[in-house]
């Protein structure tokens, strides 16, 4: 990588990628930053028991480790009881108009607030008054009835800048029966009336904001395609004998812009934490995803690429952030390609995060007037940096700006095992000038490069080919993926000044 400083203060410089295979940074689809690993302390305790302070700066701490662990962008679906402290945190990791750098280091943020649910449904339950919402007027999520209620709900959060609604649509609504029964305490029944549910999509539609709803029943799911939902998370029982391929048939016909998050890593660790009790959860979220790579790979084979989308998302939180990898080893194990999980966790990501925006013809305009630019800078000034957050597509790599990359060194087209072991490796950190660049390193395994525009203050950077021939079309054994790059200063430029420290320096 050549990087050309035309400030006086500053060399150029090469920095060696060629042991590496340099990717686009990851997109993790479902975090909760306001959340940390419940075997630290349980859901309960962190709502009722954190101070929003405490929450808010450990949120800060999980946007960092989520960096560092090679993801570039996430989608944070509700901040569990935490009033709109999320909003304030994208603002944190937000480069604002006039300044060079985030005031924290994070991944691009795309946050939900408080996600909406029932009357009755979510805790936190006080013991002593269980019929009572919440405790101490604290609630897991921004309580809805009736139709008139939940247009209200989204309304607000959008009016208060939610990038995403999160919606329950249905939960183990009769939690407060396990004392009796365990087996009612883990069903899953329905939040919202059809009504209800339509009234929400159809009112965050019209403001221009997707919608991710969480659902685990082959009903509900059925329900949410008809709705013209945008993102479904969880879904551990899209398939059953019963049905067979018929929900799944019915996705690909209908559910085209729906992507399912199988959020495979919060089953697994439900697993580790509950033994045999909650097994049946892991044994359904792992029998749907194996069904769902079964139909996508007979349908690819009739010209039917792509039938049900999907997008990386592991619902870090429940579990230590940093981990966020696992989601892709855990579709590895289960027989996924590893250039279809690639391409899940960064183009497929971007797809399901992004604004409504770049949907449709709209967005293909912004796409390509972006490509038409030579440097991200035209039009810019500091007053309208701010638009780079939202403003630029998935890849882009401009004077002025460079999408976000991983480099990863191992072996990623290898076996299982191999694949894991390179994606799951730690990361330690070094700075390098000029400010605003971030190039975290690790002599073991994976290292993140990422690159602010700042860089347009007069900053060259040339990265030509970084991956020739990325194709992901994410289409069976059509996929194709070289990872094959050429890194060279451009002919303009005088050569550069080879500095001969370390890149560990």
């Amino acid at each position: 990588m050549w990087i050309h400083h035309n400030s006086p203060s500053y060399r150029d410089e090469i920095i060696d990628l060629l042991h590496l295979t340099i990717l686009p940074g990851f997109v993790d689809t479902h975090v909760h930053f306001f959340l940390h690993s419940y075997e630290e302390t349980s859901w309960n305790g962190q709502v009722t028991k954190e101070s929003l302070p405490e929450r808010t700066l450990r949120a800060g701490v999980h946007a960092r480790k989520t960096l560092m662990a090679g993801y570039t962008t996430v989608r944070d679906l509700a901040n569990e009881g935490a009033e709109d402290a999320d909003i304030a945190l994208r603002k944190c990791l937000a480069i604002l108009p006039g300044k060079k750098e985030p005031i924290i280091v994070g991944p691009r943020y795309y946050c939900s607030t408080r996600a909406i649910a029932s009357t009755g449904s979510l805790g936190p339950k006080s013991n002593l008054f269980p019929s009572r919402s919440g405790i101490e007027g604290i609630t897991g999520a921004e309580v809805a009835d009736g139709i008139e209620e939940c247009i209200k709900a989204v309304r607000r959060q959008i009016g208060a800048g939610a990038d995403w609604i999160k919606i329950y649509a249905d939960y183990m609504f009769r939690s407060c029966m396990a004392d009796v029964s365990s087996h009612i305490d883990g069903m899953h029944f329905p939040l919202f009336t059809r009504d209800e549910l339509k009234a929400m999509i159809d009112c965050a539609h019209s403001l221009g904001v997707k919608v991710a709803v969480h659902a685990h029943t082959g009903e509900m799911i059925e329900q949410l395609l008809e709705l013209d939902v945008d993102s479904i998370e969880h879904g551990a029982e899209l398939f059953d004998e019963e049905r067979g391929f018929s929900l799944l048939k019915k996705w690909a016909e209908m559910g085209k812009k729906t992507f399912w998050v199988p959020t495979l890593s919060v089953y697994y660790h439900i697993l580790k934490w509950s033994g045999s009790r909650l097994s049946i959860d892991w044994e359904r979220a792992q029998k749907s995803f194996k069904k769902v790579l079964e139909f996508r790979d007979a349908e690819a084979a009739k010209d039917r690429l792509d039938a049900i989308k999907i997008s990386c998302g592991g619902d870090t939180g429940p579990f230590p952030h940093g981990e966020n990898g696992l989601e892709m080893a855990l579709m590895r194990r289960l027989g996924a390609r590893w250039e279809d999980v690639l391409s899940w966790v960064t183009l497929r990501g971007w797809e399901c995060v992004r604004g409504m925006e770049w949907e449709g013809s709209q967005g293909d305009a912004q796409v390509a007037q972006a490509e038409a630019k030579s440097e991200m800078s035209e039009g810019l000034n500091d007053a309208s940096k701010s638009r780079l957050e939202r403003g630029v597509p998935f890849g882009t790599v401009r004077t002025g700006w460079a999408a976000d990359l991983v480099g990863v060194e191992g072996i990623v087209d290898g076996t299982v095992e191999d694949f894991e072991e390179t994606i799951m490796h730690g990361v330690s950190a070094a700075n390098l000038d000029p400010p605003g660049v971030r190039f975290p390193l690790n002599a073991i395994g994976l290292m993140i490069f990422s690159i602010f525009p700042s860089l347009s203050n007069g900053s060259y950077l040339a990265l030509s080919n970084v991956i020739s021939n990325l194709v992901i079309n994410d289409s069976g054994s059509r996929s194709r993926y070289s990872t094959a790059f050429n890194l060279k200063p451009p002919p303009q430029l005088a050569p550069p000044v080879h500095d001969n420290h370390s890149l560990s320096d």
